[in-house]
């Protein structure tokens, strides 16, 4: 046992390696032990202190340069996906399961990284939404910030994907300007070390951000404080117990959970052929990938009762062609279980399972398979398995209990109330998938069940080509769900980011909220000079700086040239009689001939560093403009945000959003909105 490779933890700049109270875990396959883990000895206060001096650095960064490391670290850590992929063969993982986990994770990095390089400006913290007026004439207001917390990320993570897992949470936390304390589970962790050994060795991110711990997390709990928090995925037992953790709830320090989850599959009541096929392919799916070690994998498949015999011979008949054993033997379709543990905690829940349903393919109960390994006994192997229940209504330990492996189990159902009652019985679950005929109205399931569950998936002939599938999380969609999966949420697009932030209410004046939110407010001071702002680089452009137009007096001409050349001969711009007896009482002008004409107003039409047009935001039309009103422009520039170069040879640039109120000759607003432009930058 001496010889067996030591994980180290990674904390305090350096790898620590205990030399005492050792967990070993064994090869899925061959049983051999692989490496040993322990924390013993390490100092938890002062590896949360580590990363609170050191690691705390990521929030003097902007959204942008997080971003643009996470796309690094991405980059980084692809051209050594095949590192990963020959560790998780110890994990008994086909490389289609590696996949997800190695990939998967990767991809997760990009998303994010592109997501908030898309959605956020280059700053530090974030102005969440619009100016707020609070009093009479302006001069008070309020708007919401997030801001960094000051605090440490606490993450526990699952043995089923080590490295999907830990990058699914520390993308968003490192995004947010917070840094990170990650503890594996220990089956798997070397995959874990693996993978945050090359972010270290990469360089990208700032000391102390990313810290791993592998073994037990000890007293790590009792030295936080309210500004950190704690995400854990794992077993509802494990995460109440620790959810309950005195100094947690004295400081009301955040805990996430995602927990166990008896997830559905629903055949729709007048399925046809092509429909039960659909849902046979994605149970089976959901069995055999990752040899059904997923939170999201389907444990309860509930079908119309005319149709569960049918359902069942169809999923058998794909079952029996499936190979489970040695991912690395020719023919073999599916891997094994994380380890003897695992297979051993499989078996004791399908006897529990077996008490209410009988087992008719597959398990320790029955010899349907031969499994292709040297040793069965040594190997972590465990066969497809599936059970029916004929009264669901009846049973308990269906709608409790999760084997967290390919085990599956078949319910009929008489009509909707009862299955929207039976799906209930789960108390919550991750996801569920509806399997429909492309024409078929499920409002009145889906309004029964969407309560229960983090995610709903349709699945029908429609979008069967391109569908992700059941057991798939998203980076842009919530992961997570009520009552017995945990209650939590991770993933989400940009919710997940701000679950790390502080949302603190600002009030003051138009000129505070410009200076804290680095975004020009309404009422605040602007700058004028001769020089037109779109002659002026990106670089010389000042948060304020603003133009007030020539003026232009709308006629009858204008409307009827604009209608004829867009086409647009909507009658409250072109009849007059219909007009008259509108809600405006006489024709009015087009509204995009408004935003056209403004455009006119204040566009400069020489060259110059502005590039291009980027876009349009909360366009409102406030008041109509009638034939014989003049129109003006304030053109004031709101914000500024530079954007890195893809190319080196193309020119330095950044977008700058300009507020635009037009104004008629009473001075009342008749249109507000946006425009983004692409403006030329210093390199």
């Amino acid at each position: 046992m001496s010889d067996i490779k030591t994980l180290s933890s990674l904390i305090l700049g350096k790898a620590y390696v205990a030399q005492s109270d050792f967990r070993t875990v064994h090869h899925a396959i061959t049983g051999e032990p692989i490496y040993q883990v322990s924390s013993a000895g390490i100092d938890t206060k002062k590896v949360v202190e580590y990363a609170k001096e050191y690691g705390s650095a990521i929030a003097n960064w902007t959204f942008h340069q997080r971003a643009n490391a996470l796309k690094l670290v991405a980059q980084y850590l692809l051209q050594r996906k095949e590192e990963f992929y020959t560790l998780a063969t110890a994990t008994g993982a086909t490389r289609k399961d590696a996949w997800v986990d190695v990939e998967g994770g990767i991809g997760t990095l990009f998303a994010y990284s592109s997501l908030v390089r898309r959605e956020l400006s280059d700053e530090t913290a974030l102005v969440e939404d619009a100016w707020i007026p609070l009093s009479k004439n302006g001069t008070f207001g309020a708007q919401h910030i997030l801001s960094p917390k000051t605090g440490v990320a606490i993450h526990i993570d699952a043995f089923n994907f080590p490295i999907w897992g830990m990058l699914e949470k520390i993308a968003p936390t490192l995004l947010a300007g917070v840094p990170c304390i990650v503890k594996p589970a220990t089956e798997g962790a070397e995959l874990t070390h693996a993978v945050v050994a090359a972010i270290h060795e990469s360089g990208l991110l700032p000391e102390g951000s990313l810290q791993l711990i592998c073994g037990q997390t000890y007293d790590l709990f009792d030295h936080l404080n309210p500004q950190d928090t704690i995400t854990f995925t794992g077993s509802a037992v494990t995460g109440q117990k620790l959810r309950a953790h005195p100094h947690l709830n004295a400081h009301s320090i955040p805990f996430t959970m995602e927990a166990d989850s008896v997830n559905s599959a629903i055949l729709s009541p007048a399925a046809n052929d092509e429909t039960i096929d659909l849902f046979v392919r994605e149970v089976f799916r959901e069995i055999t990938i990752k040899a059904g070690q997923k939170c999201t994998a389907i444990r309860r498949a509930f079908v119309p009762a005319a149709l569960l015999e049918t359902a069942q011979m169809r999923l058998v008949e794909k079952l029996q062609k499936v190979v489970v054993g040695d991912p690395s033997r020719e023919g073999v379709t599916m891997g094994t279980l994380a380890s003897v543990k695992q297979k051993l905690d499989v078996a004791e829940k399908v006897e529990q399972l077996s008490q209410e349903a009988e087992v008719v393919f597959g398990s320790h109960l029955r010899e349907d398979f031969i499994l292709q390994v040297d040793d069965a006994e040594k190997s972590a192997c465990y066969p497809p398995t599936v059970l029916v229940c004929n009264n669901p209504s009846q049973a308990e330990n269906i709608h409790r209990i999760e084997a967290f492996g390919p085990v599956v189990t078949l319910m009929p159902y008489s009509d909707l109330d009862e299955l929207g009652a039976l799906v209930a019985r789960g108390e919550g679950s991750l996801v569920a998938s509806i399997v429909r005929n492309a024409d078929e109205n499920i409002e009145a399931l889906l309004k029964k069940i969407a309560p229960w569950h983090g995610r709903v998936h349709i699945l029908d002939s429609e979008s069967a080509r391109e569908s992700t599938g059941h057991g798939s999380p998203l980076p842009l969609l919530v992961h997570g769900g009520p009552g017995r999966a945990g209650g939590g949420e991770e993933l989400g697009g940009l919710r997940a980011v701000k679950h790390y932030m502080q949302r603190t209410a600002i009030q003051g004046s138009p000129n505070a909220m410009t200076q804290v939110g680095h975004s020009w407010t309404a009422g605040a001071q602007v700058f004028e000079d001769r020089v037109h702002p779109f002659k002026k680089s990106f670089d010389e452009l000042r948060i304020g700086e603003r133009l007030l137009t020539a003026r232009r007096t709308v006629t009858e001409a204008d409307i009827v040239n604009f209608g004829c050349l867009s086409g647009d001969h909507f009658y409250a711009h072109m009849d007059k009689i219909a007009a008259a007896d509108s809600f405006f009482g006489e024709r009015v002008a087009h509204g995009y001939f408004i935003v056209s004409a403004a455009a006119g107003l204040f566009v400069d039409a020489s060259p110059g560093p502005v590039i291009a047009n980027y876009g349009m935001e909360n366009l409102r039309f406030v008041e109509p403009v009638k034939i014989g009103d003049t129109i003006q422009v304030e053109l004031t520039c709101k914000q500024k945000t530079p954007k890195a170069q893809r190319d080196p040879a193309e020119k330095a640039h950044g977008v700058v959003v300009w507020d635009i109120k037009v104004k008629n000759q009473r001075n009342d607003l008749v249109a507000t909105y946006d425009i983004l432009t692409l403006v030329e930058r210093k390199a």
